[in-house]
């Protein structure tokens, strides 16, 4: 995993991405996006790297400029995955980081990403300094709160048929990007199930 930081007109073409997204959740000041420029670093990770191990603190908030992760824990000899993250997305191991405490989680990528982060010392600081950007943290809070509670509704209200039919409405490529093993464990079947009701639907589809 390699990490550095970016300078002059390179720092802001690779930088667009994330500060659109930024500004696209709330105007940002040109002083905090000079600020941003400033303190942000870009990181780079090849498919299946770590970025945190269960037992370390999550001392870093990314935002994925390009690749997709998975969060999981284990369970005896299972790995369970909890969520997924991908290109736009801010990813952490949410009670280690706003907590600093030890994780149980474990954050993997699933494809060669590159990534911006800011420690959370740096981020607490930006909030202090630019009152503005509380307006993001509470918009993004939002955001995630919301999509976590429908796929909580998904996983106890729904059936594996039903589950599967939520998948491909609400995140398409995810069939096309994580392994079948990984999608089951997320959605609470066995990989076996996942495969018949899979296969199923494109019979019916064929």
């Amino acid at each position: 995993m390699s990490s550095f930081i970016l300078s002059g007109k390179n720092r802001l073409h690779v930088m667009e991405r994330l500060l659109g997204f930024l500004n696209a959740v709330h105007p940002l000041s040109e002083e905090l996006v000079a600020h941003l420029q400033d303190i942000v670093k870009y990181r780079e990770l090849k498919k299946g790297q770590f970025l945190l191990k269960a037992g370390h603190i999550c001392r870093h908030i990314h935002f994925i400029n390009e690749g997709m992760l998975r969060c999981f824990y284990r369970r005896d000899d299972l790995e369970v995955s909890s969520w997924f993250m991908k290109d736009g997305d801010v990813i952490i191991s949410v009670e280690s980081f706003y907590q600093q405490k030890i994780s149980y989680e474990w954050i993997q990528s699933l494809e060669d990403c590159d990534l911006f982060y800011i420690s959370y010392d740096e981020l607490y600081a930006t909030y202090k300094q630019f009152p503005e950007f509380n307006f993001v943290a509470r918009e993004l809070t939002q955001h995630y709160y919301i999509l976590w509670t429908q796929l909580l509704y998904a996983l106890r209200m729904k059936s594996a048929e039903e589950k599967y039919s939520w998948l491909l409405e609400r995140f398409p490529d995810y069939v096309l990007r994580i392994p079948a093993k990984h999608l089951a464990s997320w959605l609470g079947i066995s990989e076996y199930h996942f495969s018949y009701v899979k296969n199923k639907r494109v019979q019916r589809s064929s």
